[in-house]
C-alpha cells in the first residue's frame, strides 16, 4: 500500500491516531481561509477571462470524478452551440514549454498528463496545460476560437476568476472525517461548499437539496491496440479478469466491474501512476486485462492484444442541466 492509499484509508475510515495531526490541521485550515479571503477582498489580483469559465473541482483529496464531469460539460455545451476549450494543471506533465496546447495525435501522457490527454483525445477540443491556470486560459483564447472555458480542477486557484464553480464529492465516502489536511482529506473547510454554485455527488442515485446526483455509466469495452468496441453484454473472454486502476479511488472501479458480473483480480496503483511494461509483470498472462480509460492513455505504447479499458459516461439529471444553463445565462 502506498503512502497515498494509506492516508486515504485513514481519513475515510476515521482512524483515531489522526488526532495527533490536529495542530497542523488547524494551521492549514487557518491559512486556507485567510488565503481565500485575501483574494476575495481584492478582485484586482484575479484575472477573469472575457468568456464564461466554469471550474470543476473538489475540496477533498482522492478521486471524485472531475474528468467525467468535464467531459459531460463539454458535450452538453457543444449541443447548445458553444465551442468550449479546457485548461488543466497537467499533473506530472513535462511539456517542452508552458503553457502547452496539447496535440492529441502526437503528445504522450508523460508530456502532458493522463487526464488532459484523455479529454483532448475523447472530445476533440483544445486543451491547454499550465499550473498557472490564468496563463493557460490566456493561451487558449489566443490560439483557439473558444467561447467557453472549462477548468479541470482549479477550485483553489483563486488567481483565476471564474463564472461558475462546481464541486464534486464522492457520495459513498463523503468528506471523510471532515478535517483539513493533514488530519483529514480536505483542501478547504467543509463550509466552502456553501459558496459554490453546484455540488455534485458522484455515485448518488437521486438529486437532493445538498447536491445533484451523478452516475458513471459503463458504456463499452475498448481494446487498447485495435480500438475495437465491445458491448459489456457480449464480452467473449470469460468473467475472470485482471483489473487495473491507477485513480484516486480504485475500489470504485473494482466495484463497478463486480456489478457487471466480472470476477476481478484487483491491482491498485497510485493516482496518476507512471506505467511501463514491467508495471504489469505480476499479472496473470492467461487473463484479459480491463483498466480505466485514464490508465489506458498511458499504456497504449506497450499494450497487449488482451488489454481493454472500460469507457464510462457521466449521467446527470435534466434538472441539473436546466439549473446549470439558467445560472450561466444569468451570469452572462
Amino acid at each position: 500500500m502506498s503512502l497515498e492509499q494509506f492516508m486515504l484509508r485513514a481519513w475515510y475510515e476515521g482512524h483515531a491516531w489522526l488526532k495527533l495531526l490536529r495542530p497542523l490541521s488547524m494551521l492549514y485550515r487557518a491559512v486556507a481561509v485567510r488565503r481565500r479571503r485575501s483574494y476575495l477582498s481584492d478582485p484586482a489580483v484575479s484575472w477573469k477571462p472575457p468568456v464564461p469559465l466554469i471550474v470543476v473541482g473538489n475540496i477533498t483529496l482522492g478521486g471524485t470524478g472531475k474528468t467525467p464531469m468535464t467531459i459531460w460539460l463539454i458535450e452538453h455545451f457543444q449541443r447548445r452551440g458553444f465551442s468550449p476549450g479546457v485548461i488543466s494543471r497537467g499533473y506530472g506533465a513535462a511539456p517542452p514549454s508552458l503553457p502547452w496546447l496539447i496535440d492529441a495525435a502526437l503528445d504522450t501522457s508523460e508530456q502532458v498528463g493522463d487526464e488532459p490527454l484523455l479529454v483532448a483525445r475523447r472530445c476533440n477540443v483544445p486543451v491547454v496545460i499550465d499550473p498557472d491556470r490564468s496563463r493557460a486560459a490566456r493561451q487558449l483564447l489566443a490560439q483557439r476560437n473558444v467561447d467557453l472555458i472549462i477548468s479541470d480542477d482549479g477550485l483553489q486557484h483563486y488567481r483565476m476568476g471564474r463564472t461558475l464553480e462546481l464541486a464534486l464529492i464522492d457520495a459513498a465516502r463523503g468528506l471523510g472525517n471532515a478535517r483539513c489536511l493533514p488530519e483529514g482529506p480536505l483542501r478547504e473547510p467543509a463550509e466552502r461548499l456553501d459558496s459554490v454554485d453546484f455540488v455534485i455527488r458522484n455515485g448518488a442515485e437521486f438529486d437532493r437539496p445538498d447536491g445533484f446526483a451523478m452516475q458513471l455509466r459503463p458504456a463499452a469495452l475498448v481494446n487498447l491496440l485495435t480500438g475495437e468496441r465491445c458491448s459489456i453484454e457480449s464480452w467473449p473472454h470469460g468473467r475472470e479478469i485482471s483489473a487495473v486502476a491507477g485513480i484516486g479511488n480504485p475500489s470504485r472501479f473494482f466495484d463497478t466491474l463486480k456489478g457487471l458480473s466480472f470476477s476481478p483480480r484487483e491491482y491498485a496503483f497510485g493516482d496518476h501512476a507512471d506505467y511501463n511494461a514491467d508495471s504489469f509483470a505480476g499479472l496473470d498472462a492467461a487473463l484479459p486485462v480491463i483498466m480505466t480509460e485514464k490508465d489506458a492513455v498511458k499504456c497504449i505504447g506497450f499494450a497487449q492484444a488482451s488489454w481493454w479499458y472500460l469507457a464510462v459516461d457521466a449521467e446527470l439529471s435534466d434538472a441539473f442541466a436546466g439549473a446549470l444553463d439558467a445560472r450561466l445565462g444569468a451570469a452572462y
